[in-house]
């Protein structure tokens, strides 16, 4: 299956679209990959906290609910000025086929409010018609409810 893959760097408080929508739906995507990397390194302290999300966010921030089912993956970073406490990284994400836009949040803790560069994978999956109807009713379903 192909892999594509998406990066950027995003601000504090900002939400990010990634565009993958197509009019019939038929395609499918799997996050395989989700990795943070700090703007710059060293000499201050940062707590960054991405999500992704399938539904359209109204702000960023750092509380993770792993039981939302619009979540699909959450990645915290971790860094400090001091050597004692080196850079940290944890990713969890789902296994989810998803075939709408995915939203990217960021929220830094820590009072610099610093960016964060992030490098996504997706899988992407051609979809049957029952898969792609499904895919959609979910997506339908998260949105009004």
């Amino acid at each position: 299956m192909p892999i594509k893959s998406f990066r950027g760097l995003i601000i504090d408080g900002a939400i990010d679209t990634v565009m993958l929508h197509t009019n019939d739906g038929s395609t499918g995507y799997k996050i395989t990959k989700l990795e943070l990397y700090p703007a710059k390194f060293g000499n201050f302290d940062q707590k960054s906290t991405v999500t992704i999300f399938k539904t359209p966010q109204t702000t960023a921030t750092n509380v993770v609910d792993f039981s939302d089912n619009e979540l699909l993956a959450a990645s915290c970073l971790s860094t400090d000025n001091s050597e004692a406490n080196p850079l940290n990284l944890t990713t969890v994400f789902d296994n989810e086929i998803f075939n709408q836009d995915i939203f990217i949040c960021h929220k830094d803790a820590h009072a610099d409010n610093n960016p964060v560069n992030y490098y996504i994978e997706l899988e992407q999956i051609k979809l049957s018609l029952d898969e792609n109807t499904v895919a959609t009713l979910k997506n339908i379903r998260n949105i009004t409810g």
